[in-house]
């Protein structure tokens, strides 16, 4: 649970930062997707752009962690086990 608000918590912040620097430059109003243009509420485009920027910096933080892994963490063995045998694979 910790590691989980070690990944949510800080992307949950540099999120909103981003939401806020993005749309400080591009009118939600006049965006395009695919071709299109949105034709959400501002609101909704907001809460859509933050769920995506916090997806985003949350799935980096989640990568992140995964390299800080030990190959014994990755595949199931704790410290101090030997390696599986080839038979065991």
């Amino acid at each position: 649970m910790q590691r989980l608000l070690w990944v949510l918590w800080p992307s949950f912040i540099v999120a909103g930062v981003a939401e806020g620097l993005f749309f400080t430059v591009v009118n939600p109003q006049e965006l395009y997707l695919f071709g299109e243009p949105v034709h959400f509420s501002t609101l909704a485009t907001l809460s859509i752009g933050f769920l995506a920027f916090w997806a985003i910096c949350a799935g980096s933080s989640l990568f992140t962690c995964f390299l800080q892994k030990t190959p014994g963490e990755i595949n199931g063995r704790g410290c101090g086990q030997p390696p599986a045998s080839p038979a065991a694979r």
